[in-house]
């Protein structure tokens, strides 16, 4: 099991950046795709990003692609989401997710654990 805890998130004006960082506890990332999904209001849970702890390959959501970059740090255990360029649209729950099952997933139903998000704010 590994508990997941995001962090980062907040109120930021339309061009402005934020960077999220996701926490794992219980065991460390090492054999774990650990991904970023997004919630608006009224909307379905969308990915955003993903990226492979071993190797640290990476794979993004086109509407984010060149704005958002995920990173790992081996250290500290975290994956981190800077945001730049943030959009009105980007408005959303930010969630983590992580799972050993599969190397390439963008869907939800692929991660078996999940953070309990946190809010982004971006105001026009």
């Amino acid at each position: 099991q590994v508990q997941l805890v995001e962090s980062g998130g907040g109120l930021v004006q339309a061009g402005g950046s934020l960077r999220l960082s996701c926490a794992a506890s219980g065991r460390t990332f090492s054999s774990y795709v650990v991904a970023w999904f997004r919630q608006a209001p009224g909307k379905e849970r969308e990915f955003v990003a993903r990226i492979r702890w071993s190797g640290g390959s990476t794979y993004y959501a086109d509407s984010v692609k060149g704005r958002f970059t995920v990173s790992r740090d081996n250290a500290k255990n975290t994956v981190d989401l800077q945001m730049n360029s943030l959009k009105p649209e980007d408005s959303a729950v930010y969630y983590c997710a992580a799972t050993q099952r599969y190397l390439s997933a963008t869907t939800a139903t692929s991660y078996d654990y999940w953070g309990q998000g946190t809010q982004v704010t971006v105001s026009s």
